[in-house]
């Protein structure tokens, strides 16, 4: 199997920096926004880019929650392995700008999933999507980011893999190929 790194630690650092300049640039104090990270890898970036916006603004007023998609998901009936998360929004998405965080788009169902889900905790005003790596080339539905911190050319037989601190001991993203 061969591997190709991606972002390291030192890009992946300055690209997550990149993304919370941009969210500033959008949102500015965040009054009426909301950042929610999609279980279970999508946290990791979401909590990332947190902690960078609350060093960015010198303020820890940044609404974020965490969101499961497991029984939203288009393949629960098909799969009895799905495992479920727990969602962590101790606020209502009525009438704000969420901006949903995941680590990699693929396909666009997990994003279509979030989507269903959200509207458990209100009607949102305007839904934003970040996401850390674009996959660009394998969408089954019409979903594009509004934030993306590195677009990549990849094939359905590779294999993407985001590795953070705080689950894998290391920070950096991965294409795996087996040629």
């Amino acid at each position: 199997m061969n591997e190709k790194i991606i972002l390291d630690e030192h890009l992946l650092k300055l690209t997550i920096h990149r993304l919370a300049q941009q969210l500033i640039e959008q949102h500015g104090n965040f009054e009426n926004t909301a950042i929610i990270g999609i279980q279970p890898r999508g946290v990791y970036f979401a909590d990332r880019i947190v902690q960078e916006l609350q060093s960015l603004n010198g303020s820890d007023a940044i609404t974020y929650g965490k969101l499961d998609i497991s029984f939203y998901r288009d393949d629960v009936r098909h799969d009895g392995s799905i495992r479920s998360y727990e969602s962590v929004i101790p606020f209502s998405c009525e009438g704000k700008k969420v901006v949903l965080l995941d680590d990699v788009l693929y396909t666009g169902r997990t994003i279509r999933s979030a989507m269903d889900a959200i509207l458990s905790y209100g009607r949102p005003a305007k839904v934003e999507l970040m996401v850390l790596i674009d996959r660009k080339f394998s969408r089954d539905l019409p979903i594009q980011a509004d934030y993306i911190g590195q677009a990549i050319d990849s094939v359905v037989s590779q294999k993407v893999k985001v590795k953070w601190k705080a689950n894998d001991q290391q920070d950096g993203v991965w294409v795996y190929s087996n040629k």
